[in-house]
């Protein structure tokens, strides 16, 4: 399962509870999640324009059924960080969740929010240590 992130994916869903999300209709403009591409995984975000109860999340996408699995521990969400219960119409769109973005901040630094920095590819395959200051990895 490969993590796929596409532009400009967004499908409506009908009241999902907490479980998994049948996805309904593509929303005009939009692409549908099959260009996720049956079993990988996405971010995506949830929201009620009702209620405006939203959730921030990740899950396999499955193209028998049209289904979008939902994480049990949200990356963010409306409900305190916990599953939200949506009873309702909602939207359902791919996002680039903000905890899991590689950002420069303004003095230059470069940040990354987890573990330790992978790199693919000559040989090396994973650094525990980071140095910003020398800006090399050892």
């Amino acid at each position: 399962m490969a993590i796929v992130v596409k532009d400009r994916v967004k499908q409506t869903a009908a009241a999902p509870g907490t479980g998994t999300i049948t996805l309904g209709a593509t929303v005009a403009g939009f692409q549908a999640f099959s260009a996720i591409g049956n079993g990988n995984v996405t971010y995506f975000a949830i929201v009620d324009g009702a209620s405006g109860a939203w959730e921030v999340n990740y899950g396999t996408y499955t193209s028998s059924g049209t289904t979008l699995s939902r994480n049990a521990t949200p990356l963010s969400s409306s409900n305190a960080g916990a599953l939200v219960n949506f009873t309702g119409a909602v939207d359902v769109f791919c996002t680039y969740p903000s905890s899991k973005a590689i950002y420069e901040e303004t003095t230059g630094n470069v940040l990354i929010d987890g573990g330790p920095i992978t790199v693919v590819g000559n040989g090396v395959t994973s650094y525990t240590t980071f140095s910003a200051a020398l800006g090399e990895l050892y």
